[in-house]
């Protein structure tokens, strides 16, 4: 087995990608590993090395979690597991183990992308050396952003996903008022990632008054059965409206004028159809700084996995 490799590890709510890291950003022997195949993080990383040939002590790891990585004791937000950073880095025997939240490694992606690496979805030109926002729905709700510093850019550890969700219709607040019942307090994440889909999904049909269908995320949003079923196609309408909505309130908290980017494992999936939707003329309904927003770019992440770029970052500082 070759030893003293550095890995590089993506770990959400439903999968946890893994790979090697040779320096300069390259990237490869890209594992995605379902996170409940195993008990644990580290039954998950050994499995990852066991089928890499990979042995100890590692020279390096570099970890983005779905979750507040706050102190040494780390616990997954959307699943069971938990861990303890000094524990992981001594049975692992890691020589420097780094574990900060997903989204600010895809924050810190963000300078290293390519041209082709995101799509425009509407606004002016990013103005430079301002900040950036990002957010993504994914099995949760990512939301970080980038700072301009004279050491290199700084990006923040916070957890917007969590904030209060704001209707910005009488149907969205119905909509709301029926989850809070259910949830007490309505989060954007309750909304704005896979297991919201569903939620809105299943709160059109109480309203409508039919029987809710057993869909997954993937189906609310597949376009064959959203064209068929007009209650899938006004869940996913609804929810990229409120994804423009929550992203509009980043931009003018973060002052974002360098742009606004999409992350996460829905929105790149569909294509046009985000494009087309609702997302940017809300990310600008804000009454009195609609101009200020217009000016703002929004734009997708299409890189295939874009917290690998920002660990990579974390492991060259």
């Amino acid at each position: 087995m070759v030893t003293g490799i550095r890995i590089l590890g993506d770990v959400g709510g439903t999968n946890a990608r893994f790979a090697v890291y040779g320096g300069d950003r390259h990237v490869s022997r890209v594992r995605i590993l379902p996170v409940d195949d195993y008990a644990t993080l580290r039954e998950a990383i050994e499995a990852y090395l066991a089928a890499e040939g990979i042995g100890k002590p590692l020279r390096a790891a570099a970890l983005a979690v779905a979750s507040p990585v706050t102190g040494d004791a780390v616990k997954l937000t959307n699943h069971p597991w938990s861990f303890s950073i000094s524990e992981l880095q001594r049975d692992l025997a890691i020589e420097r183990l780094e574990v900060i939240n997903d989204f600010v490694a895809n924050a810190l992606a963000i300078p290293h992308l390519r041209a082709e690496e995101s799509l425009a979805i509407g606004g002016g030109k990013a103005v430079p050396d301002s900040p950036i926002a990002v957010l993504g729905p994914g099995t949760g709700l990512g939301v970080s952003g980038l700072i301009p510093t004279q050491g290199g850019w700084t990006a923040l550890a916070g957890e917007g996903g969590h904030a209060t969700m704001a209707a910005g219709t009488d149907e969205e607040a119905d909509v709301l008022a029926r989850l809070r019942r259910r949830y007490g307090h309505v989060s954007a994440e309750r909304v704005l990632s896979g297991p919201g889909l569903v939620n809105l999904y299943q709160a059109l049909a109480e309203i409508a008054g039919v029987a809710v269908e057993s869909y997954t995320p993937a189906q609310i949003s597949d376009r064959a059965i959203s064209d068929e079923e007009p209650l899938c196609r006004a869940a996913l309408e609804m929810f990229c409206a409120m994804l423009g909505e929550m992203a509009g309130n980043l931009a003018l908290t973060l002052g974002a004028r360098g742009g606004v980017y999409v992350a996460g494992g829905i929105v790149p999936r569909l294509g046009a159809r985000f494009a087309e939707s609702r997302f940017r003329e809300r990310f600008e309904s804000k009454g009195r700084f609609q101009i200020y927003l217009c000016a703002i770019p929004t734009l997708v992440i299409t890189a295939t996995e874009p917290a690998f770029l920002g660990l990579a970052d974390v492991l060259d500082r």
